[in-house]
């Protein structure tokens, strides 16, 4: 429910896990494979020739050092504000206010009441239920809209739909003290507490 890019996380996840496996599977063939080091000599001091010929080509006139060296330090300038970027990406799309109204009363002013009051409201009325394994209240920005996400851990043999039933109502109840509409995804997991396919329903 949040804009966390999880997709492109992902990517990134992949291509570094394949880099990372395949640096380790060259390492063994290096240690353990005496054509592939012998290989790996020749092309790598191919690799330092080419480049220290491109850095001795490309000096500034009077024997200063290469401008390749401030192409290097540009491509490392753009990498570090790419994944500052990436990281200020992460974990978006929470909201801080459950509801916000005017009130024109003898003191005029804004009425707000925090994304907080319904996450603690709902995990305390949650607590302590002996058909829960586990349960977690997430406010969410939806569109410029404020959403709960209730997620659930029901023990072996409870019913998801009587479970979500019982939750709708909490939620009823907090929205009428509220004296707002909250749109709210119920998710009921499965796991290793819990043996059966997991549910969602959305109200």
């Amino acid at each position: 429910m949040n804009s966390t890019p999880s997709i492109l996380n992902r990517i990134l996840v992949s291509v570094i896990g394949l880099k990372l496996l395949a640096i380790g599977v060259l390492l063994i063939l290096l240690a353990y494979v005496p054509g592939v080091a012998a290989w790996w000599h020749g092309w790598s001091a191919g690799v330092r020739t080419a480049v220290e010929s491109a850095f001795d080509s490309t000096r500034f006139p009077g024997g200063g050092e290469s401008w390749l060296w401030i192409l290097v330090v540009a491509g490392l300038l753009v990498a570090i504000g790419l994944m500052v970027a990436w990281i200020a990406q992460q974990g978006k799309g929470r909201a801080n206010l459950l509801a916000e109204e005017y009130d024109p009363g003898e003191v005029p002013g804004d009425v707000r009441i925090g994304a907080g009051v319904a996450e603690q409201a709902l995990k305390h009325a949650l607590a302590g239920r002996p058909d829960l394994a586990g349960a977690a209240v997430t406010a969410y920005d939806v569109k410029g809209s404020p959403a709960l996400k209730v997620r659930l851990l029901p023990r072996q043999g409870v019913a998801p739909h009587l479970l979500a039933a019982e939750v709708t109502e909490l939620v009823a109840a907090l929205d009428e003290v509220a004296g707002t509409s909250t749109p709210v995804l119920i998710h009921i997991g499965a796991g290793a507490r819990t043996r059966f396919g997991r549910a969602e329903r959305v109200r």
